[in-house]
């Protein structure tokens, strides 16, 4: 959800903000712009729509060494070229991009500009023109720039540049996340995500809140709200570029699907020592079973993994569970337990919801521990402990690598955590693991008939309907949320026993009922709900598990541990779901008004 790039040095700047921006498209935006800075001035190119479009329209004769770029997802006003970042204040000195939501931006305005028209609906115009602002009261740009910072309420990532200061770009970030990336000591580059600059460098600085930074091309000066100088050593980005290429693929949602077999057994390698024992540090380890309940908090896909992860914890380690979301939590806050500890889900370790309840959590002194895809993330920086998911880059807003990789991880750290209350398995969780790494790949080799069945039951239909019980229901939440996220068919999924306390008076005739049949104790409940649905005239799709199967089914699981199918079972919904958005023609890894990284409560 927005986007920011920058770069200063010796390079014509245009390529390497365009190709920086092309790298965060996955993040969800509705337009984009880009501002170079040269002896002439500063050259600005933005534009609604794709970065594609964008580039139809930058100037290739304006060469300039030093820019900064945005990619935007309309908080304040419509997506729009007017409304577009760059901004720029009304004397054109001041150019500014920025991530995140301006709270106090109406106060703001009754305050500072009264008279001053602004150009745009945005928050972030009010911004550079407050700065501009304190310019004209005579203060020096370093000491205009942290005032504005310091009456800022709310979220915000800033790179601003100075028409009268061309050698540098002046950067701040609180709760928004933005990184800067080194040179070679001719340049420096700032950016929301490290893979939008590893074309160029992998060596990165974070950033904390309420920190101002000064990139210059052979510097980087951090400093705090109080301009005392902070020194920070660099990290070095764990990526391969190659990960985040399409390759052959038509979509990233398509080789992601593809990836989830050996990101599963990329996961046992990493989290298996020398013995090979699955482990986990001993830590969170103490951490989990020191507590008398835990909290798991999450949104949406992280939402649905945290739901069976309650299963695995509760199952195998015997601690009450709590799964929450994280939007809801953090204004509504439970009556807790004595000693809680906090369990965070999130892909990118950047979700705006979820940190908002960390902040709270952590303030009343509480454990916490981020289960994350990215190292480095703010989720992952402040809570006491981090597990990763090893899942490599997910680019495609839709999650599928990444959930199925929560779903690894949290069934180990339960695993682990019965082994330390003294609990033995009746199973061997790697050997499993393993048998559901074979399992996926089975299922990924069947396209054709995910294919089939996409075009069988959603050609036309506006609605369709999951059903499941026990963990199957969880999973067939997701189901539905992959439906509807990448082909816009309104997708629901429910408990099939809850289907006749009201939502069965939505069955019509041709409704198609996706029902998943993996779990034992509930199958013939199931397939009894089925029965009613069908009554109505529904047209039911019966997804089982080899020996569960009847002769109607529709499609038949390779047989994985009980327990561990909702591994398998999201697999055929994950293409089935991409092939009905496919078949509509819709954007499948840029589905439209979403975002993957929600980084705006």
């Amino acid at each position: 959800m927005c986007g920011i790039v920058g770069y200063i040095g010796n390079q014509d700047s245009k390529e390497i903000l365009l190709k920086g921006l092309e790298k965060l498209e996955y993040r969800g935006y509705d337009s984009a712009g880009i501002a170079t800075m040269n002896q002439d001035g500063v050259h600005i190119f933005k534009e609604k729509g794709r970065i594609a479009e964008l580039r139809e329209i930058v100037d290739g004769n304006v060469e300039a060494t030093t820019g900064i770029g945005h990619t935007r997802w309309a908080t304040h006003g419509e997506p729009s070229q007017l409304n577009a970042h760059p901004h720029q204040s009304v004397s054109t000195r001041f150019t500014i991009v920025h991530n995140g939501v301006i709270e106090n931006y109406v106060q703001l305005k009754r305050e500072f500009l009264q008279d001053v028209e602004l150009k745009s609906d945005t928050d972030t115009e009010v911004v550079v023109q407050v700065i501009e602002k304190f310019i004209a009261k005579g203060l020096e740009v370093e000491e205009a720039f942290r005032q504005t910072l310091s009456i800022l309420k709310g979220s915000y990532a800033i790179g601003l540049l100075d028409e009268q200061n061309p050698d540098v770009i002046y950067v701040a970030k609180n709760k928004s996340p933005l990184l800067i990336g080194l040179g070679d000591g001719s340049f420096n580059v700032i950016a929301s995500d490290a893979m939008a600059m590893l074309q160029v460098t992998d060596q990165y600085v974070e950033i904390m809140d309420k920190e101002m930074v000064f990139v210059e091309r052979e510097t980087v000066i951090i400093k705090d709200l109080q301009g005392n100088v902070i020194e920070r050593a660099p990290y070095k980005a764990e990526l391969d570029a190659s990960d985040i290429e399409k390759g052959t693929y038509p979509h990233y949602m398509l080789k992601e699907i593809d990836e989830q077999p050996l990101v599963t057994r990329r996961i046992i390698e990493k989290y298996r020592n020398e013995n090979g024992e699955i482990t986990v540090d001993h830590e969170i380890i103490d951490a989990v079973n020191a507590s008398d309940r835990i909290y798991i908090i999450a949104a949406g896909t992280s939402y649905h993994a945290g739901l069976i992860g309650k299963q695995f914890i509760e199952s195998w380690a015997k601690i009450p569970v709590e799964v929450h979301i994280a939007s809801e939590f953090s204004y509504n806050m439970p009556l807790l337990s004595a000693n809680p500890l906090f369990v965070f889900i999130s892909q990118s370790g950047e979700t705006a919801d979820s940190r908002a309840v960390l902040v709270q959590i952590k303030e009343l002194g509480h454990k916490s521990l981020t289960v994350t895809n990215v190292q480095g993330s703010t989720l992952s920086r402040e809570a006491d402990y981090t597990l990763l998911l090893h899942a490599g880059p997910e680019i495609a807003v839709a999650s599928t690598k990444a959930y199925t990789a929560q779903l690894a991880v949290l069934s180990i750290l339960a695993a682990v955590a019965a082994q330390g209350k003294g609990r033995t398995l009746e199973f061997d969780l790697t050997k499993e693991l393993g048998i559901v790494a074979n399992a996926m790949e089975v299922l990924c080799d069947q396209k054709e008939e995910m294919e089939a069945i996409a075009k069988e039951y959603f050609p036309t239909t506006r609605n369709a309907f999951f059903i499941g019980r026990s963990v199957d229901y969880y999973v067939g939440l997701e189901g539905a949320l992959k439906l509807k996220e990448i082909s816009y068919i309104q997708a629901e999924g429910f408990a099939g026993g809850e289907l006749k306390h009201g939502t069965i008076a939505l069955i019509e005739q041709g409704t198609p009922v996706i029902a998943l049949a993996t779990q034992e104790h509930v199958n013939l409940s199931i397939r009894g709900n089925v029965k009613e649905v069908v009554a109505r005239g529904a047209n039911p799709c019966i997804i089982s598990m080899k020996g569960l199967e009847e002769e109607d089914d529709r499609f038949v699981l390779p047989t994985v541990h009980e327990q561990l199918s909702p591994l398998a079972a999201v697999i055929p919904l994950q293409l089935i779901s991409y092939y009905a958005a496919l078949h509509r023609d819709c954007d499948v890894d840029k589905p439209r008004n979403l975002a993957k990284s929600v980084t705006v409560e």
